[in-house]
């Protein structure tokens, strides 16, 4: 419950937000009596999609924390704690980026999630499972992977991705309801009920299609979020930490930070299109023949 309360007024609070910045840049309404004005609805479509990707992102570490109640280590108070701050540091200074914020979250389940806006003012949070069902050298490539989503910005060209499928599924989707209610509907001034049944229909359709998109470029950094723990941590120890993985089962993360977790759900057929990581034994595979 907690979760969803947190999602629902996390979306109202962007809603809002892109609202008055579009009244304050004098956008004006894209329906009128003689159609659709393009240029203000490609304005809307730009400031909705790219700014919901992008507030989503910028509040990214603010909702992980409060999503999965996630306490950032400040001080380290137990040898456990000190070594998963330092093999951070290490791993980050390796990697070049400035040291994240390190936290664990309580939960049974074996996974880990990197977030954040900035590549030098990430948050790397692992779960207590993990913790306790992986060796040090299985976690210690868990987290590689983790550094290198963040050193890669792959948080930040995700936001990209969805802001430019976001855009276009506003728009078009739009554009499609206005020539349904106006060819087909004969619909001469202003807009029918054809207009925003065919846009809401529209809508979900590109959206499920956009999805396939963004699903695809998230299972590509995966291999490349592999190969980096590998470079960190060194092959048989990333290889080590997805077997572990296969053998755990882990059930997956809250929606929003389910691309950046080091394990997603398992899928076929159609299915495989809208995960966000690919089979472990794909990503096993591939470390095995140095991919």
């Amino acid at each position: 419950m907690k979760r969803i309360i947190l999602f629902l007024a996390t979306n109202l609070a962007i809603v809002l937000v892109l609202s008055i910045t579009m009244r304050l840049l004098g956008v004006e309404p894209y329906l009128n009596a003689q159609g659709l004005n393009l240029n203000s609805l490609l304005i809307f479509a730009a400031v909705m999609g790219f700014g919901g990707s992008f507030i989503s992102l910028a509040l990214s570490k603010w909702t992980a924390k409060m999503s999965v109640g996630a306490q950032v280590i400040e001080t380290p108070g137990t040898s456990e704690e000190f070594w998963l701050v330092e093999t951070v540091r290490r791993q980050a200074q390796a990697a070049g980026i400035g040291m994240p914020e390190v936290a664990t979250y309580d939960s049974p389940e074996v996974n880990a999630f990197a977030t954040g806006m900035n590549k030098n003012n990430a948050l790397v949070a692992v779960s207590t499972g993990l913790l306790r069902n992986m060796s040090r050298d299985e976690a210690e490539a868990v987290l590689g992977h983790e550094i290198t989503h963040v050193a890669n910005g792959d948080m930040v060209t995700l936001a990209l991705i969805q802001g430019v499928v976001n855009t276009f599924v506003l728009f078009l989707s739009r554009v499609i309801g206005h020539v349904v209610d106006r060819v087909v509907f004969k619909t001469e001034r202003g807009h029918g009920p054809a207009f925003f049944v065919t846009m809401i229909v529209a809508e979900l359709v590109l959206g499920i299609l956009a999805s396939i998109i963004v699903m695809w470029f998230s299972r590509q950094r995966e291999f490349r979020a592999d190969r980096g723990g590998a470079s960190l941590a060194g092959r048989q120890k990333m290889i080590a930490a997805l077997q572990a993985l296969q053998r755990a089962h882990p059930a997956p993360l809250p929606e929003k930070m389910a691309a950046f977790g080091i394990s997603g759900g398992m899928g076929g057929g159609l299915k495989r299109l809208f995960m966000t990581h690919p089979p472990l034994e794909e990503r096993i595979a591939a470390l095995q023949a140095g991919r």
